[in-house]
Order: structure tokens, then sequence, then C-alpha cells
């Protein structure tokens, strides 16, 4: 009978229904916004799982090109995501609140600000592609074999800035189910274009790396097309005004002050991560290439703890909406203790067969061997890090998007960074030491957010 029931709990998910989650079980109302959030992230992890595998088919050097510029990129996706999490916690405080006009007015701002930011950012990456891998520690070979993967990636980063926003604002309304299937979409293009641009079919020439960019660009392009035919069709909670198409300057400044708060522990998190990159890249592409394998196996495995984390942050920011902060923190610990028990799991999966995991990417022992290391290291801390993700996306679904950035930037800049160079450079552990690093940093964050969410002074945040 529980298993019945829970079937009929995952179609009600992936379909979709129009509910008030401010009231009933907590459990129903986090399986329901979960599950799509879950696939959705899933989806998402398949664009980079796919082309990792495929282009460590090419070259060593092809592999460390797509880290590089993926650490680039998650400069750009974390404005993204701080945009994209400032209208989360707008919008889903005025759902909360039965205010669905205002949450409109809130949904167009952000997508008049993701555009501006984009363009931007884009015109950028276009003109300085090369120097940016140069910056990144690619050797010439590298560059010239890279440079148009990463142009093309990071010119069009558009499509990515609308992905992250509009899935972020059809979180916060309570359809989740909506960004699923942009995913999926998007994702079954590239699994189909991957391969054929990549390795050549027929009359296509073989485009190598950047065949990967070009799959990946047309692929979330046209999961932004279907993102706006979605956001004007009667099934979204959210609706278009033609009041609400002019810029709303107080509500700009609102949302770009909430935004600084919450790119600013992506920025500052990515930035750390591009640091470590550029301490890898002074021990080789085979150990940069592992290391690149490693993330990827480790960001997939861990997308539907961010499923999860998304789910809360939109509990969160509509049930302190509807006046329930109790409820609210429920939620969140209800949701800790289930992240918990999924990264146990998959902590002992990969200590028992990292090696079998990693062998499924490249057929280099000593790439494999890297990976294996990066994994099992960065394993560890996988318990406190459960609670930290929860934690962390609870304060910036209630609006206080600033302590975890501070956070980061204590943990990232002020422990993992010295630390990982210390222990890189000057004793015998190499680049072991950087994964020694991540692990302690994310240790002592998650102790600390758990210290600062029980104070409960993010309860009394007013968006």
């Amino acid at each position: 009978m529980q298993l019945k029931q829970f079937f009929k709990l995952f179609v009600r998910a992936v379909k979709g229904e129009d509910l008030d989650y401010t009231k009933g079980s907590i459990n129903q109302a986090l399986f329901l916004l979960s599950v799509p959030m879950i696939l959705e992230m899933l989806m998402e992890s398949l664009f980079a799982i796919i082309d990792v595998f495929l282009v460590a088919k090419v070259s060593n050097e092809a592999v460390a090109t797509v880290g590089m510029t993926e650490g680039v990129l998650m400069l750009v996706e974390s404005i993204a995501i701080g945009i994209a999490m400032a209208s989360t916690a707008l919008i889903a405080r005025r759902i909360g609140e039965k205010k669905h006009e205002e949450a409109s007015d809130v949904a167009v701002q952000t997508l008049m600000l993701a555009g501006v930011v984009s363009l931007f950012t884009g015109w950028l990456a276009f003109v300085y592609a090369e120097e940016i891998l140069s910056i990144m520690g690619g050797d010439s070979a590298l560059i010239d074999e890279g440079k148009e993967y990463t142009r093309i990636i990071l010119s069009m980063n558009f499509v990515v800035m609308f992905l992250f926003v509009f899935n972020g604002i059809f979180r916060a309304a309570g359809n989740p189910e909506i960004a699923m299937r942009t995913l999926i979409l998007s994702n079954a293009i590239n699994i189909v274009l991957d391969p054929i641009l990549i390795f050549g079919l027929g009359p296509i020439l073989p485009m190598g790396v950047t065949g990967a960019a070009i799959a990946t660009c047309i692929g979330r392009g046209t999961g932004v097309i279907y993102q706006i035919y979605m956001l004007f069709s009667s099934k979204s909670t959210i609706k278009i005004y033609k009041k609400h198409l002019r810029p709303n300057i107080e509500l700009l400044v609102k949302l770009i002050k909430l935004s600084v708060g919450g790119a600013g522990q992506f920025l500052i998190s990515t930035a750390s991560w591009i640091f470590l990159i550029r301490i890898l890249a002074s021990f080789g592409s085979i150990v940069l290439a592992g290391y690149t394998i490693a993330i990827r196996i480790i960001i997939f495995s861990i997308l539907p703890s961010w499923g999860l984390s998304n789910a809360t942050a939109t509990l969160v920011g509509q049930n302190l909406g509807a006046k329930e902060p109790d409820r609210a923190e429920t939620t969140v610990w209800t949701a800790g203790k289930y992240n918990m028990l999924f990264l146990l799991f998959l902590s002992i999966i990969f200590f028992l067969f990292a090696s079998s995991i990693c062998g499924l990417f490249t057929k280099d022992p000593g790439v494999i061997d890297e990976a294996v290391n990066c994994l099992k290291v960065i394993c560890i801390g996988y318990i406190f890090f459960a609670y930290q993700m929860i934690i962390n996306q609870a304060f910036n679904g209630a609006g206080d998007t600033k302590t975890p950035m501070i956070l980061s930037f204590i943990f990232m800049w002020l422990v993992q960074i010295p630390l990982a160079y210390y222990l890189s450079f000057y004793t015998s552990l190499n680049s072991l030491g950087v994964y020694v690093s991540i692990c302690v940093s994310s240790i002592l964050m998650s102790l600390t957010a758990i210290h600062l969410f029980r104070k409960g002074k993010w309860k009394d945040v007013v968006v």
C-alpha cells in the first residue's frame, strides 16, 4: 500500500498541480516539490556528464578545456543563480501572501535584469576567449584546440542565464514540473547532437570539442524557447501583465540587493574553484583531467540534494509569507535529515566503487587514479555538507542571502584556498592537498551554518 501511495505521489509531482504548500503534510509538500526539482537537476547534470564522456574520447586537452571553461562559465552562472535566488525569495514570499500579481511583476523585472547582464558578459567572453584560457593556465596546444569551445559557450551564456532564471521563477511559484520538462527537452536535444557534432556524421564533419559547445547551446536555447511558451500558457502560476512590461526601479533595486548576496555566494565559491584549478594545473593535464571527471561525478551525484534544497527554499519563503515560521523551520530539519541519509549512502558507494565509476569516463590509468583520490577524499565531508546545502538554501529562501555569502567567503577564501596552497606546495600531498582542503572547509562551514540557523534570525527577514 505504501509503495502504491509513493507512485501516486510521484505521478502527481511529475504532472504538477496547483497546491497550497503552506498547509498539510510537510513530508508530502517536500516530496511534491522535490521530485520535479531533483529530476530537473539530474537532467541539467546530464549536460555535463555526456559532454565530458564524449570529449574525453577526443583528448586530455579537450577535457581540460571543458574544465577550465566551466570554471569561468560558473562565474556567469553564479550571477544567474544570484538573480534566480533573489526572484525565488520574492516570488515565494508573494505567493505565500497570496499576492500573485505582485509575484508576476517580480518575474518580469527579473528577466529584464538577466537580459542586460547576459549581453554584457557575453560580449566580454567573445572578445577575450583565448586570454581566458591563458589566465586559467592553459598551454598553447590547449588554447589552440579549445578556444572556439570557450568562445561559443561563454559568448552564448544568455541561454544559461535565462534557463536558470526562468526555472527559478517556476520553482518559486510552485511549478517545478515546468522547469523539469525544460531540462528534459534540452537534454534530449543535447544527447542527439553531441556525438554527431563532436565525431561527425555523413556530410557533417567532426568538430571535436567545439561540437560539444554547439550542441549544448542549441539544446539549452530550445529549452529557453519552451520556457517562454510556458510562461504565457495557462499552466503557469505566474502570469504576464502588460502593465509590468516596463522597468520597475524600486523592485529592480530590491532584486539587485538580494542578487548581490545570492550571486556573491556562488561567485566566491566559483572564484575559489578557479583558484583551485589554477593550483591543479601546475601538476599537469592528467591531474586536471582527473579532477574534472571526479567533480562531474560529484556534481551529478549531489544534484538530487540540490533539488531537495531548492524545494526547501521555496517552502521556507512561502511559509514565511503565510506567517508560518515554525513550519518553515520544521521543513528545514526534515529536509536536512533526508539529505544526510542520501549523501551517506553515496559516500559508501563511492568508497567501494570509485575506480569502476571513474573508469567509465577514461581508460587512462593516471587520470583514473587522480579522479579516484579526489572522489574519495571529498566524500568524507558529505554527511556534513548535506546540512550545509539545505540550511544555506533555507537562508536564501527567507531572503537572507548575506549569511551564506559571508560563510562562503570565510571558509572558502580564508580557510580552503590557503590550506590548499600550503598542502599542495609545502607538503608531499601535492594535488591531494587540494582535495583535503575542500573536505575540511566544507565540514567547518556546515557546523557554523547549523549554529547560525538555530539562532533563528532568518525568521525576521523582511523582503
